[in-house]
Parts: C-alpha cells; sequence; structure tokens
C-alpha cells in the first residue's frame, strides 16, 4: 500500500516561499522549509536528504514536527539548561565599570580589579576574575 503523499496547505506553501524568499532566515530554517516544499512536490526523503546533506531520518522527523506544530516547526523551541548566572543589568555594568577609568594608583583595570569592585559596589553578591573574562568576552570591550 503506497504512503499518502505529503501535502502542505495553500497557506503554509505561501508561507515557506516567503521566508525562502526574503534569505535572512537561519540555515537551520532554510533547511527545513526546503525539505517541506520537496516533500510537497513529491521528493523522496532520500533524494531530499541527499541535497541537503541531511539523513533521511532528519527529513522524516521534520515532516512529523510539521504535522504537529504547523510551520512554527522552523524554529527550535525553547531548551531547558542552567539559567544565567548574572543578570543583563550586572553585565552591563561591569562592562561599564572595565571602561571607565582605573582607581587611582592602577594603569588599567585587572579582572580581580574588576571582580572586587564589582562586588564592592553591590554589581553582584559574587564573582570570581575569570567570570568577568567571560563577560567581557561576550561584549567588544577591552580592559586594557
Amino acid at each position: 500500500m503506497a504512503k499518502p503523499n505529503f501535502q502542505l496547505s495553500p497557506a503554509d506553501k505561501a508561507h515557506l516561499l516567503e521566508v525562502l524568499g526574503k534569505g535572512q532566515q537561519s540555515s537551520q530554517a532554510f533547511k527545513r522549509a526546503t525539505a517541506l516544499l520537496e516533500l510537497d512536490r513529491g521528493q523522496t526523503l532520500a533524494n531530499i536528504a541527499a541535497t541537503l546533506h541531511v539523513t533521511p531520518k532528519t527529513v522524516a522527523n521534520w515532516r512529523d514536527t510539521y504535522h504537529t506544530r504547523g510551520v512554527a516547526m522552523l524554529k527550535d523551541l525553547p531548551r531547558s539548561g542552567r539559567p544565567p548566572a548574572f543578570s543583563g543589568e550586572a553585565r552591563a555594568q561591569i562592562t561599564a565599570l572595565a571602561c571607565s577609568a582605573p582607581p587611582d594608583g592602577y594603569g588599567s583595570w585587572s579582572l580581580r580589579l574588576l571582580a572586587d569592585r564589582a562586588v564592592e559596589l553591590d554589581f553582584v553578591e559574587n564573582i570570581s576574575h575569570s567570570q568577568v573574562g567571560l563577560v567581557l568576552k561576550k561584549t567588544n570591550s577591552n580592559p586594557t
């Protein structure tokens, strides 16, 4: 018995074509949209997988996810994980502190000095110098 053909609704097909036409989506969203449109055209899982350099199982997962979530499947669901250790406000305050003039007697800020001053000024309850380095690394600032 042949499997029923995969068919997109006209509204979903138009949305996917619009997404591909804009050219401003992630490569993952591009691949997923392309796979759905190719399935709609009657292509096999193996052919689509070879074109997109993924496995046929991945294309099948995208197809099944489309059936449950619709075109929202172009974007991943939020993933669980450890929340950020420091608020955005604390990160901004540490970055601003690193961009300010160093205290008297110092030629420039060190990571340890920034960590001590951030705790002293109540930006954070506690922070290590290595964490200060990670906060500054995520910005385009240069503490020296």
